[in-house]
C-alpha cells in the first residue's frame, strides 16, 4: 500500500499542488517544497505548479468581477468582511494591493474579485499577478523544502521511507487548520469593525 500512495503522488502531486494553488494554495506549496525535499519531485517542478495554480486562481478571480460583476456569487463575495477595504486599498494603491494580496490569507478571492470590480488594466493586472505568483511560489515552496531539512535532522532517516508521505499530509494539515483559525479570526475582526 506504501508504494501505491508513494507512486500517487508521484504521478498526481504537482497537479495537486497546481489544483491546490488555484485557491488559497499556502498548504499545498508548502507541501510541493516538502515533497521536493524528499526526492518525489524536483523543486522547481513544485515551485512552477504553485506558481501556475497562484497565476490561474488569481487570474480566474479578476475575470469573475470584471466580466461577470451583476451575477449572484459575485454579489455575495462583495459582501464579505474586507471587500470595501480592499477595494478601498486597490483604488488607492493598485500596484502594491497586486503584488501583496495574496500574502493576506483569506483576502484572495475577495481581492481577485475586486481587482476585477477595479479601473487596474486587464495587462497591468497581469503582469504583476505573474510577478506576486512567482514571489510567493519560491517563498511557500522554499519554506516546505527547509521544512522537509529539519524534520529530517529531527527523525531522522525514517523520512527516507514511507513515513515522510504521512508526516507530509501531516504537516499540510497542520499549515491549513492554523490558517482556518487565522482567517476565521481575521474574518470576525473585520465584521466586528464594519458593523
Amino acid at each position: 500500500m506504501n508504494d501505491a500512495i508513494h507512486h500517487f503522488i508521484e504521478q498526481y502531486g504537482l497537479l495537486a499542488v497546481f489544483i491546490g494553488c488555484v485557491a488559497e494554495g499556502e498548504s499545498a506549496a508548502i507541501l510541493g517544497g516538502f515533497f521536493a525535499h524528499q526526492q518525489v519531485f524536483v523543486l522547481w517542478h513544485a515551485v512552477l505548479a504553485a506558481a501556475l495554480g497562484a497565476f490561474v486562481g488569481d487570474t480566474f478571480f479578476f475575470i469573475l468581477g470584471r466580466s461577470f460583476a451583476d451575477h449572484p456569487y459575485v454579489a455575495s463575495l462583495r459582501k464579505r468582511p474586507g471587500f470595501r477595504r480592499a477595494f478601498r486599498l486597490l483604488n488607492t494603491h493598485p500596484d502594491i494591493f497586486v503584488l501583496s494580496n495574496r500574502y493576506i490569507y483569506g483576502m484572495r478571492l475577495v481581492g481577485g474579485i475586486a481587482a476585477g470590480l477595479s479601473n487596474i488594466a486587464a495587462p497591468r493586472f497581469v503582469i504583476l499577478n505573474a510577478i506576486s505568483s512567482a514571489i510567493w511560489a519560491v517563498l511557500f515552496g522554499t519554506i516546505g523544502y527547509v521544512f522537509g531539512l529539519g524534520a529530517e535532522h529531527v527523525i531522522g532517516q525514517a523520512l527516507m521511507h514511507h513515513e515522510r508521505l504521512l508526516i507530509g499530509l501531516g504537516i499540510g494539515l497542520t499549515v491549513a487548520v492554523l490558517a482556518w483559525l487565522v482567517a476565521r479570526h481575521i474574518a470576525r475582526k473585520e465584521r466586528a469593525r464594519e458593523g
